[in-house]
């Protein structure tokens, strides 16, 4: 029937879409690897060395030869000390050698007795125990060979991955370039922190959230600020910002009222493939393309932005910055401690984990209370037409999955 409205797209069938859609950057760099926290790799990262490089203990205690030990109570002379940085010299049969965490086991030793189970007289050490031999010895090449692969192409460098390319002497490493996102906020009530509220005026918390969300993400961003609720003003900031920008978003003036003014701009500079997702709170989500950039429009209330952004644009953004595991946010099987009714479309409910091992919902699930992202640890996945009882297991996904 001409002009029957197309049903609106579930939350995957709507990010399958997006990331379908998504090219990611391919400009690369190279950078310290003290300042590529958050960076995407744009190369294998080999290691030139095996780690550990030698030999090492993992105690403090004495280097010995387990055969000099195998009757129990041996009494050995301690003729070397090696702490860690420093080699020793061959260990003869016979003697022990007093040796700290981390230092290279010296030729000839084969096990490593720890100082708890040794005393010591003078010169010499009795030692109170039979080891076997590699007794407290991590090997050369135990943890990375030379000439593996440490992190591939595509890993989101994380402090553990910094970490990593440090032990083998990377200085620095290749990664993608950052993705550019400029982002604008329509609405002719919003006001900023610190000026005065005029009738029927807003602060704009949504610039707040959005921005902090972006940075988490290592994005580049450019902020156009707050733009006047008109067609023309909105298409001349959409041109601006898809000249630098490989992604715009833009919070409001996505849905269908009269002052609802990016979907028209949008289509009028770009296109616009995608508009209304069966999600609650977030509905009116808009994807498309303005000149060379894509488009993600969030819904002006702050919940609904927050959420869709969690949900949407973040896994958007890692595939955009060519991270090759741009996975869902892992969820978690939890009590819930509540009722709840059940809406027509998939709900995503601010909730937090209680003493007991179970889920409180925060009282009110409207799209405008801000408060309950703050008093929540993450959200429930709940499905279409499912009311929840107290007792029932649901979908958790905790903020930790979604806001880095």
């Amino acid at each position: 029937m001409a002009g029957e409205r197309k049903p609106m797209l579930s939350r995957q069938e709507a990010l399958d879409f997006l990331l379908a859609a998504c090219r990611p950057v391919t400009d690369v760099e190279t950078v310290p690897t003290l300042d590529a926290n958050g960076r995407v790799l744009a190369a294998d990262c080999v290691s030139g060395l095996d780690v550990p490089a030698q030999d090492n203990t993992q105690m403090d205690g004495y280097a010995v030869r387990a055969a000099d030990c195998a009757g129990g109570d041996a009494v050995l002379p301690v003729v070397q000390r090696i702490p860690a940085g420093h080699v020793g010299t061959p260990l003869q049969p016979g003697t022990a050698a007093r040796i700290f965490t981390g230092a290279f086991i010296p030729a000839g030793a084969d096990a490593v007795v720890m100082q708890e189970q040794c005393e010591t007289s003078g010169d010499t050490v009795t030692i109170r125990h039979a080891p076997q031999s590699g007794e407290w010895i991590r090997r050369a090449g135990e943890d990375i060979t030379r000439g593996s692969v440490i992190l591939p192409a595509g890993t989101r460098l994380r402090s553990q991955e910094l970490g990593l390319a440090a032990s083998v002497g990377l200085a620095s490493v290749p990664v993608l370039r950052r993705a550019r996102v400029a982002v604008f906020f329509t609405g002719d009530e919003l006001t900023m922190p610190g000026e005065p509220l005029v009738p029927g005026g807003v602060y704009n918390s949504n610039r707040f959230t959005l921005r902090a969300l972006l940075e988490n993400l290592g994005c580049e961003v450019t902020d156009f600020g707050i733009v006047p609720d008109s067609l023309d003003a909105t298409r001349a900031v959409l041109r601006r910002a898809a000249q630098h920008s490989d992604l715009i978003i833009t919070s409001g003036g996505v849905s269908v009222g009269e002052e609802d003014h990016v979907k028209p701009a949008v289509e009028a500079e770009g296109r616009l493939d995608m508009w209304q997702i069966a999600i609650k709170p977030g509905k009116p989500l808009a994807f498309g393309e303005a000149g060379n950039a894509f488009f993600i429009g969030l819904p002006g209330n702050p919940v609904s932005s927050f959420v869709t952004f969690l949900l949407f644009v973040r896994p958007f953004l890692l595939k955009l910055q060519g991270a090759a595991a741009a996975r869902p946010a892992l969820a978690f099987s939890v009590r819930a401690d509540f009722d709840w009714k059940g809406d027509r479309r998939n709900e995503f409910l601010r909730a937090r984990m209680n003493a007991n091992g179970g889920l409180d919902l925060f009282a009110n699930q409207g799209s405008g209370v801000l408060t309950s992202t703050v008093w929540g640890d993450g959200l429930v996945d709940n499905p279409a037409n499912q009311p929840i009882r107290a007792g029932d297991v649901v979908r958790f996904i905790p903020f930790t999955e979604l806001l880095y």
